[in-house]
């Protein structure tokens, strides 16, 4: 992976919402003005939601076209989890894919992605981004939400999120790398234009 604050050609990476300091810290990147941005996470937050100085922000990006993630926080703490609160930013903002899903431990808190496309599970466990194949009881259980993203991912083309027209929802529980790697991958695909 590379090393996003470092390399002179990577993207500007603007970050709104709750808790963005700390996301761009745990990024190891600068946040910088939209207006300027090659690529924006919106932090919306599962027990705040999402405040309308984030969505007016969320349609100057769409008029701009700027490759946009939607990071879902604060799902340790909350009654809703993230597939809930996928749905109600989809509502609010635009339709969102869901290129991973987040699995719990035996404490129900997240402890693991599994990822829809390949069907590996990143278990952050051992505090580590370990990828293993998943068991069939995973696989029967996200086989509704996998079928719909590879449908919204052929419909929605190639390079869609490059061209600012997909936004992946991925998680991100603060204090834990479970959702940093993840976040990465789609920055390391932004391309650098402004």
């Amino acid at each position: 992976m590379s090393n996003l604050i470092n390399e002179s050609n990577s993207p500007k990476i603007s970050i709104i919402g709750k808790n963005s300091v700390t996301l761009a810290h745990a990024l190891s990147i600068q946040s910088v003005e939209l207006e300027v941005a090659d690529g924006a996470l919106f932090i919306v937050s599962a027990t705040d939601g999402i405040v309308s100085a984030d969505i007016a922000s969320w349609r100057l990006a769409r008029e701009l076209y700027i490759p946009s993630l939607v990071v879902i926080t604060e799902l340790a703490s909350s009654e809703i989890d993230f597939e809930d609160m996928t749905a109600i930013a989809a509502k609010m903002l635009d339709p969102v894919v869901t290129p991973y899903l987040v699995l719990h431990g035996d404490d129900g808190s997240p402890a693991a992605l599994i990822e829809l496309q390949s069907l590996l599970i990143h278990d952050y466990t051992s505090g580590t981004n370990a990828k293993e194949p998943a068991d069939q009881e995973h696989i029967e259980l996200v086989q509704e939400f996998r079928e719909e993203y590879l449908e919204q991912l052929e419909d929605a083309g190639e390079d869609s999120f490059e061209a600012g027209l997909l936004f992946p929802a991925l998680p991100w529980v603060e204090g834990t790398p479970i959702g940093i790697a993840e976040i990465r991958g789609y920055l390391n695909q932004v391309p650098v234009i402004r």
